[in-house]
């Protein structure tokens, strides 16, 4: 019974270290092509052992291609569109969750079909409707367009956090007269911390990694980190270093607040696990 037992253990230490490895080893592999030189990178067969240098990230953050205006433009989409979304979704996804009103089904359906639908169909009609009010290459207009697909994804993950609050505490506090608005502040939001800080996360890293929308409804002006890119691809050659370099930065925030936030996640994504559902 114990050699099974440790036998199912190695099998599963391996088949997780095998998943890991999936998502590490690019990762790791990009890391190290930004240390090397351009000639390091391009010498076969590939080279483990080389002088690393800070060469690559020098021109990247202050070079002639630095992307430093591009994280600007990212951290400012970004952040605008997960506390706008957040600001919207919660009192949506509370009153599909806890509260009757006519046409109640049909809305939580329009949520869900909005999520359907593929983005790029809708290109060509955000740009014209931008171009028409004067908003393409700006923050405001690439801010409303990430609310269009990142408010519906809120909503439906944040309606199943709702639900799992028993009514029994929400129904004690208006026999006390709180109130619907402090019966939301004071007992039901604290009940969701958890789910509101992984729709947070999951917002906000959806906005930074976003790119078909960038691409088209952005420019000069407005130029996110996903599109900057392209600035190190070029017909003659590709700087391999460089770009690596740039998406190492790129991906750095989005390591940073999945290692901050890992507890609220695992928390958050395990909440509907463990508590009982509520009277529907």
């Amino acid at each position: 019974m114990n050699r099974s037992n440790l036998l199912r253990k190695v099998l599963l230490w391996l088949a997780a270290g095998a998943l890991v490895s999936v998502w590490v080893f690019p990762v790791l592999w990009g890391l190290l092509t930004s240390f090397k030189t351009e000639r390091d990178v391009l010498a076969y067969p590939p080279t483990f052992i080389f002088e690393p240098t800070l060469a690559n990230y020098r021109e990247v953050l202050f070079g002639t291609s630095s992307i430093l205006p591009n994280l600007w433009s990212s951290i400012v989409v970004s952040s605008a569109s997960t506390l706008l979304t957040m600001l919207f979704a919660v009192p949506a996804a509370y009153a599909l969750a806890r509260l009757r009103f006519p046409g109640k089904k049909s809305t939580g359906f329009y949520v869900l079909a909005t999520q359907m639908l593929p983005p790029v169909g809708l290109i060509i009609p955000y740009y014209l409707v931008l171009q028409k009010v004067g908003l393409l290459d700006s923050y405001s207009g690439l801010t409303a367009i990430y609310l269009t697909f990142s408010l519906p994804f809120a909503v439906w993950l944040m309606v199943s956090y709702f639900e799992d609050i028993p009514y029994e505490m929400e129904e004690a506090a208006l026999l006390d007269r709180a109130g619907r608005i402090r019966t939301l502040w004071y007992v039901v939001l604290p009940q969701v911390r958890g789910g509101i800080a992984v729709t947070t996360v999951f917002v906000f890293l959806n906005a930074w990694n976003e790119f078909l929308f960038a691409v088209v409804l952005g420019g000069n002006n407005v130029r996110p980190v996903t599109v900057a890119m392209f600035n190190f691809i070029s017909v003659e050659q590709t700087q391999w270093a460089r770009l690596a370099a740039g998406a190492m930065l790129a991906m750095a925030p989005v390591i940073v607040i999945g290692l901050a936030a890992q507890r609220h996640i695992v928390k958050g994504l395990t909440v509907g696990a463990v508590k009982g559902g509520g009277r529907r």
